[in-house]
């Protein structure tokens, strides 16, 4: 798996989440916090932000249940 899949699984499942409404990039990027071009490049591939393999690397060796545990902990430090 490439890191733009990645990017595009997680943007889907969102929009999924959101009743199939279309999330455009422009917002996805505001709500993470980068510019449109940078979220535009990740998706397409053309830039591999580090940080983001690492993650996949580690919850790679989570299983499911462990990796429910660990995002809602990280979505409680959101808030």
């Amino acid at each position: 798996m490439q890191i733009n899949d990645l990017f595009n699984i997680l943007h889907n499942s969102i929009e999924s989440q959101h009743n199939g409404r279309k999330i455009s990039l422009k917002d996805m990027a505001s709500s993470l916090g980068i510019s449109m071009r940078t979220y535009q490049d990740w998706k397409l591939g053309r830039a591999k932000p580090q940080a983001a393999s690492a993650v996949m690397k580690m919850l790679g060796e989570l299983d499911d249940e462990e990796i429910i545990r660990a995002v809602r902990k990280i979505n409680k430090l959101q808030d």
